[in-house]
């Protein structure tokens, strides 16, 4: 991904489980082709079946903004207590100790890292809001009015439908759904099953635990409306020809439009309507929420990369302090269920992002070097930061998808890699030893340990 000298904020990509790219360029045909000449908006149906799954590396997109601290992705002189200086969402810190390299090849043993919520040994219940922010995309023509498909009229206007909040707001991030290690919250459980022996006394079968829990309370708020400028949205018309069963907007154009360009923010971007609507505040944990709207950097055929979690960087005020402001948050499409992948839909991307976030909200948490496998296909994948969903992204064999319920319908979660893995614990400290969540048996070894940067020495 590209450096975007001029954004407004400090992102990380945490693409995962939803970063896609088309295997083979799109080409530009007429009629009902993949891409309608001299239009370079409409997709067709079946340009749909070439996209596929594949891995954007993190570290692709460097947050960037002049004059200003980066507490964030590739910055490795910080550590945990750096954002002890912050506003922002309920947090602690701990380390873990276990030989490695950073990412200059320095050896090192002590590898902080910081989570949402409070310390497991607190037996705390930590409530947090969760803002959810439905976008609203509009295509724009060349004229800088509301683009209209060329073929039968339709305006390119793509909505979180009510439908779609509902069932967001029911999913297992805030309703109960049942887990190996108890019913609940999906996050609420990851977290307790990674960190089972310290709530349960270091007894890791005891049927006593101190009552730690992490949750999140919904609410719905003001969409917000994404105005795309002509050439940088395509899209695919659903089947009665309304808009639109797919859409895809350019990365970069995105983040211009989504994040506040200006310090301190304005009005003039989604995230900064946001913040300064109180919509979403620095100890909440909100959720941009599309209609199946994906990204791709450059041209369509990179398409498409699906979700990530970041924050906006804001300047304090007198108000808290003046200490900075960080407002975490993801952006995740809603997927509608065979639209681009059998395997994954409803929730899946958020799940993957949101999982993420629990685990890095700050996107600093680095590890040693670890590399994960496909334990029948290969498929290998590196990296040194706490990316909890990455871990797993590449997985063929085994699923990368678990199934629970809640409200009677079937939501889709990804399994996840837990903080016993990155830590090369041999038991994990995790509930039932297992080294992934949900599903106990996705990841079964530990990565080789002592990696050089890039894996170079990965056996």
């Amino acid at each position: 991904m590209p450096q975007n000298a001029g954004l407004n904020m400090s992102l990380s990509l945490a693409f995962g489980l939803l970063a896609f790219i088309a295997s083979q360029t799109v080409p530009a045909q007429t009629g009902d082709g993949n891409v309608l000449p001299g239009r370079g908006q409409r997709l067709s149906q079946e340009s749909m079946k070439s996209f596929q799954l594949r891995s954007v590396p993190t570290g692709d997109l460097k947050p960037a903004r002049a004059g200003w601290s980066k507490i964030g992705l590739n910055n490795e002189s910080v550590n945990a207590n750096t954002v002890q200086a912050y506003d922002t969402v309920p947090y602690w810190t701990d380390q873990f100790i276990v030989p490695g390299y950073d990412s200059n090849g320095n050896y090192q043993t002590s590898w902080p890292y910081t989570m949402v919520g409070t310390l497991p040994e607190s037996g705390r219940t930590t409530t947090i809001k969760a803002p959810i922010v439905p976008l609203t995309f509009i295509g724009l023509d060349e004229h800088g009015d509301i683009f209209r498909d060329p073929d039968t009229g339709t305006r390119i206007i793509q909505v979180v439908t009510p439908n779609i909040l509902k069932s967001v707001t029911q999913s297992p991030f805030f309703e109960p759904s049942s887990y190996t290690s108890g019913t609940g919250q999906y996050l609420d459980n990851m977290m307790r099953a990674q960190f089972w022996d310290r709530i349960h006394g270091g007894q890791k079968d005891s049927n006593w635990d101190n009552g730690w829990h992490n949750l999140l309370v919904p609410s719905i708020k003001t969409a917000r409306t994404i105005y795309v400028p002509f050439g940088k949205l395509y899209y695919v018309l659903n089947a009665d020809n309304s808009c639109c069963a797919f859409v895809a907007v350019d990365f970069s154009a995105l983040q211009t439009l989504l994040f506040p360009q200006t310090s301190p923010a304005d009005n003039s971007t989604a995230i900064g309507a946001a913040e300064l609507a109180g919509d979403i505040t620095t100890k909440d944990i909100a959720t941009f929420l599309s209609n199946n709207v994906y990204l791709y950097t450059g041209d369509i055929s990179t398409c498409c990369e699906g979700a990530f979690h970041s924050y906006d960087y804001e300047p304090g005020t007198s108000r808290n302090g003046n200490r900075p402001r960080l407002y975490v948050l993801n952006y995740s499409p809603w997927m509608t269920m065979g639209i681009l992948f059998n395997n994954y839909g409803d929730v899946g991307a958020m799940s993957h992002e949101m999982a993420e976030l629990f685990n890095d909200p700050f996107i600093m948490n680095f590890t040693p070097w670890w590399q994960s496998t496909d334990p029948a296909y290969g498929f290998p994948r590196c990296m040194n930061i706490l990316e909890a969903g990455d871990v797993i992204e590449n997985f063929v064999s085994v699923p990368q998808i678990y199934t629970t319920l809640t409200h009677g319908r079937t939501y889709h979660v990804v399994n996840v890699a837990n903080l016993s893995w990155f830590a090369g614990e041999s038991p994990s400290h995790a509930h039932l030893g297992a080294y992934s969540f949900p599903d106990e048996f996705t990841l079964t070894t530990l990565s080789p340990p002592n990696l050089q940067p890039n894996c170079s020495n990965a056996p």
